[in-house]
Formats: C-alpha cells, structure tokens, sequence
C-alpha cells in the first residue's frame, strides 16, 4: 500500500491514515491541533503526537473555557509536567490563544466557520508527487497567519498555520501516489457540502 513518505513510524502511520487531511470542522479539534502545531515550532510533529494524550490531560482536554482562566499557579503546575514540553512562552500561548478562540467564536458563531473561510468552505486539493513539491505556506497561510495574530494569537506563523491547514483537512496535500489521496477529497467534498453555510 503506497502512502506518504513521512509516514514511517506506527504512530505516524496511524495519524496518516486516520487524521492527516481530513476535513475537521469540530472547533475543539481544530483549537486542539493549533495549539498543537504550536508547540511542534522547532520540534519534530512525532515528538508532539507522542505527547497528544499527555496534553490532553493537562490542558483539560482542549477546552478553551477552562484553559482561558488558568492562572499562574496553572502555568506553573504545567511547567513542572514532565508530560508535556515544558516551554513557558508555549504554554503561555496556548492560555492567551483559548482566550482570542473565545473572542472569535462569538464574532464568527464558530471557530471552524472563521478559520474555513480562508479556503471559501473548500478544501484545497493538490496534486504533488513528491514531498519536495510541499510547500512551507502559501499565500493563504499567510493571510491566516496575519489575520491571527491582527486578533492576538501567538505561535501562529505562516509556516504554522500551513501545517494546521494540512493536518485539518484545508488542504489535501497526500501524494498523489498515495492510497489517502483520493480518499480524502471524497470526504472533502462531501463534508464541505455539508458545512456550508
């Protein structure tokens, strides 16, 4: 079964075959795989998924209510969480972005309605062959990157939201070789009929 290059590990297998591109329209999925591609700045995206249930557990299973009155007790007790990686400015980041989610929800009715307007509701597909095609962004992360951080996210860069719009399903960057390729941008189509609003 031909799949994606990068997908070598059991884990990373997994997540190619299961996650990867998916269209996700859930607004605590899409907040959880932000605040994610975040902390991956400067890692590996399998020293992150090696961590996700570890995160979840701290974080309060990505509920940004919860995660946007954390104090700094909060952030000090996560500090010391050897589950996680233990980076102040990233943990920082994820409370004030639970907070900016919040302010966008209530503007947009959803976070999934604001972050899929920047594909028009449509996921995009792509017909790479190899992974050297990939690009880091594109011009509509990087509208995404600045219309975040115009509301006050952090660790949204260009390069970030990119991979964000990849691992949610904005984008449908499986090979063309690989078995998701297609797989994928049938679920795209019919979900994105479905989420029009």
């Amino acid at each position: 079964m031909m799949r994606c290059e990068w997908a070598k590990s059991d884990l990373m297998i997994e997540y190619h075959d299961t996650e990867w591109g998916v269209p996700l329209y859930d607004d605590r999925k899409l907040f959880e795989f932000l605040v994610l591609e975040g902390v991956q700045a400067g890692l590996s995206w399998e020293i992150v998924l090696r961590k996700r249930e570890n995160y979840r557990k701290a974080f309060h299973r990505f509920d940004p209510v919860k995660i946007s009155k954390y104090t700094k007790k909060d952030i000090n007790k996560l500090m010391k969480d050897a589950g996680i990686i233990r980076n102040k400015a990233k943990i920082d980041a994820t409370v004030n972005n639970a907070k900016r989610f919040l302010e966008v929800k209530k503007e947009f009715s959803s976070f999934s309605d604001y972050m899929w307007q920047f594909v028009n509701n449509k996921p995009i597909k792509n017909k790479f062959k190899n992974l050297k095609e990939l690009p880091a962004k594109t011009e509509i992360s990087n509208a995404m990157s600045i219309d975040l951080k115009k509301r006050g996210f952090k660790f949204v860069g260009s390069t970030i939201c990119y991979a964000h719009m990849q691992a949610t399903g904005m984008v449908n960057d499986h090979l063309t070789s690989c078995f998701r390729h297609k797989e994928v941008h049938k679920l795209g189509m019919s979900n994105s009929i479905k989420n029009v609003r």
